[in-house]
């Protein structure tokens, strides 16, 4: 057999990438496979019962389109890339989720394709709306919350809200995830179907959930307008607002749809009421549109119908499924419960192992440190036993030190008391002395007068002396002799006696000062200067007294030597020295 024959039988192949929203796929398929039999492979590999609500989609020249499941693949518009890439994606969306989604792998296509679309910014969601969406995504995505797991930062790599949702708010990305983070708690219990659940429910209440846009004109003067086609009908919009349509066509409400060429027509089931004609700008966009109000109606319609054999078999088994997933949620819901409880307590357990392997350590150390006391206080009591001989001892010796110290005490009392006299005698002493001294001081100056008054006597006396010498002399040599001289040594020892007495009270006055002197300083103070006043009027007193000795000797010199001879000095009796003396003063004035 020829190459050339082998070429011929093999079968023409080619490539297809088929991506879904969350997988791709490479499939080889045969030149004469119809859309059919490829979309019939995807499902197939996807798992996918309810094959009614989605279709493949490819872009050609920057438009979408939908892949004919009645012609040849090849025979279409597809794009001559190879692998020729194709989207796995929802074509049609039901009006009522929670009822017509049926297939846990259906609610999860349609889950990650709205999703999608919110996320584009294909389907307007508001922020608050947008934050519990989210909220929902996550818990589909992690499951139940769990603080000690779900540490702030772990939704950084996830989008979760549209841009412009972020742009909208002066909030950081920590400030966003705190917020989904404090809805996510709240959904605990909620299994990942029942999430997704929540979520389509949530989104198909959005104005823009479900509809397909095309722009569109009125008329030739190019008015331009949007055309929605989504489960309910047909909706023409402003170009600056899809969110509230002008005018609505329900399904219910139109008899017929047909375009030829770019002309598009829309006749109401009522006959009153207007047709409505819009232009495209492609005929290609046309033919989605109709491919798109086909589908819809039909889906309209069949919704109001009873279901069929294979739908009700397939709620059934979806029923089924879910009450089994229930089954099975309770009791891992209990086993986790359980597993939750039996932590616990084991972390209790080791917890209060802990705990009493600490109080047994403790105990330990306080069983060491009560025996290290026991010895310590056996030491102390030694010790102290000791100590309590030495204080015995010493408190005898103190005992003995009280006794000799009330004795000494006694005596004390006694040499205060004899002190305490011995001051008030030095005290009377000179009190006596102070007026002694004032005495001496009077008679001292009364002395200086007679001295004064002797002097002026004699100095009279003497004149008249010498007078008479020259003209009586024989006379009073014949019936006077002259008088003796006062004798000098009397006067000189009563003086010595006084010093002497002055003397023996100063050496008393010097030993009571030092007596003084332990007991009060104050009064030594005092003593001293009296000391030194006693003193200073002992000199006086003296120096009057040699002052006296000497003006009563030169009176006597002078006397004799006006007489012109020197007389042998006659013993006059003590007693009769001062009358002879003042009968001679009285002589000489009657001369």
């Amino acid at each position: 057999m020829s190459i050339l024959g082998l070429k011929k039988k093999q079968p023409k192949t080619f490539k297809v990438k088929v991506i879904t929203m969350d997988a791709e796929m490479e499939f080889s398929c045969e030149v004469k496979w119809k859309g059919k039999d490829l979309f019939d492979l995807v499902c197939r590999t996807v798992g996918l019962r309810e094959t009614w609500f989605f279709g493949l989609r490819y872009t050609v020249k920057d438009t979408h389109a939908w892949l004919k499941l009645e012609k040849k693949v090849l025979d279409q518009e597809v794009p001559k890339d190879s692998p020729i890439t194709f989207h796995f994606q929802a074509k049609f969306f039901p009006e009522k989720v929670e009822e017509e989604l049926v297939q846990e792998i259906t609610q999860h296509l349609f889950f990650l394709q709205v999703k999608k679309q919110i996320l584009d910014e294909e389907i307007f969601c508001s922020p608050e709306a947008s934050v519990l969406l989210a909220s929902y995504a996550v818990q589909a995505k992690y499951g139940d919350y769990d603080p000690n797991f779900h540490k702030l930062g772990f939704l950084a790599q996830d989008e979760l809200l549209p841009k412009s949702v972020l742009m909208q708010y002066q909030m950081t990305t920590v400030m966003w995830e705190e917020k989904i983070t404090a809805w996510y708690a709240e959904h605990r219990g909620i299994a990942r179907d029942e999430a997704e659940m929540e979520y389509l429910k949530i989104a198909q209440d959005l104005e823009m959930y479900g509809v397909s846009y095309f722009a569109i004109t009125q008329n030739k003067r190019d008015t331009d307008l949007l055309l929605g086609v989504d489960a309910q009908g047909l909706h023409i919009y402003s170009p600056n607002s899809k969110l509230n349509p002008k005018k609505s066509f329900p399904w219910s409400g139109i008899r017929n749809i047909s375009y030829s060429e770019k002309e598009f027509t829309i006749k109401p089931l009522e006959k009153k009421n207007d047709v409505f004609k819009f232009y495209s700008s492609q005929l290609r966009v046309n033919k989605l549109i109709l491919q798109l109000c086909i589908g819809n109606h039909d889906l309209f319609m069949r919704r109001r119908k009873v279901d069929t054999i294979e739908v009700q078999q397939m709620k059934a088994q979806a029923k089924e499924e879910k009450a089994r997933k229930k089954m099975e949620r309770q009791i891992l819901a209990r086993e986790k419960q359980m597993r939750e409880d039996a932590e616990r307590a084991k972390e209790e357990m080791e917890r209060r192992l802990f705990q009493l392997q600490d109080e047994a350590r403790l105990a330990n150390e306080a069983l060491l440190r009560s025996e290290e006391t026991a010895d310590l206080l056996a030491e102390k009591a030694q010790i102290a036993e000791e100590e309590a001989k030495l204080l015995a001892h010493k408190a005898a010796d103190a005992e003995q030190e009280r006794q000799r110290l009330e004795v000494t005490a006694m005596k004390t009392k006694e040499e205060k008391r004899l002190m305490e006299q011995k001051m008030r005698e030095a005290e009377q002493l000179a009190v006596k002395l102070v007026e002694q001294s004032e005495r001496r001081l009077k008679e001292a100056d009364h002395l200086k007068q007679d001295l004064t008054e002797a002097k002026d006597a004699e100095r009279r006396a003497k004149q008249k002396l010498l007078e008479i010498t020259k003209t009586t002399y024989p006379l009073i040599a014949a019936y006077s002799t002259p008088p003796a001289p006062p004798e000098p040594a009397d006067f000189s020892c009563e003086s010595a006696s006084v010093n002497q007495r002055l003397d023996f009270k100063d050496s008393d006055m010097k030993r009571l000062s030092m007596e003084i002197e332990r007991e009060r300083l104050e009064y030594m103070e005092k003593s001293k200067h009296l000391q030194d006043q006693l003193k200073e009027l002992k000199s006086e007193i003296e120096s009057l007294k040699l002052e006296e000795q000497q003006q009563q000797a030169g009176v006597y010199g002078l006397h004799g030597e006006a007489r012109g001879y020197v007389q042998e000095p006659v013993y006059i009796p003590h007693s009769n020295r001062n009358s002879a003396y003042m009968s001679q003063m009285a002589f000489f004035e009657e001369v």
